[in-house]
């Protein structure tokens, strides 16, 4: 069984996640979380300050089927955060 996962690519996580994205001074982890169903909407947000670096976790009630979607559409969530809530969010 572990042979066909390792051949069809199942349980293998997209190298979108283990980068990080920049933002506006913050960095997001996206990291979709397996669900029943797809992937639910999942990440870190971090920032660096003046003695340390803060980070918040973000978990959304959103399930998104695809993966590669699911990281994107983590990515846009937590721009948004970001955009509205700012230093706040830690």
């Amino acid at each position: 069984m572990n042979f066909l996962k390792k051949l069809f690519g199942a349980g293998e996580p997209s190298k979108s996640a283990s980068v990080p994205v920049e933002y506006n001074g913050y960095r997001i982890f996206a990291a979709p979380t397996k669900e029943a169903g797809g992937y639910r909407v999942s990440a870190r947000i971090e920032k660096d300050f003046e003695a340390e670096t803060k980070a918040h976790t973000m978990m959304r009630a959103d399930v998104i089927t695809d993966y590669d979607e699911a990281v994107a559409a983590t990515v846009a969530k937590c721009q948004h955060v970001i955009d509205q809530q700012g230093d706040q969010i830690f």
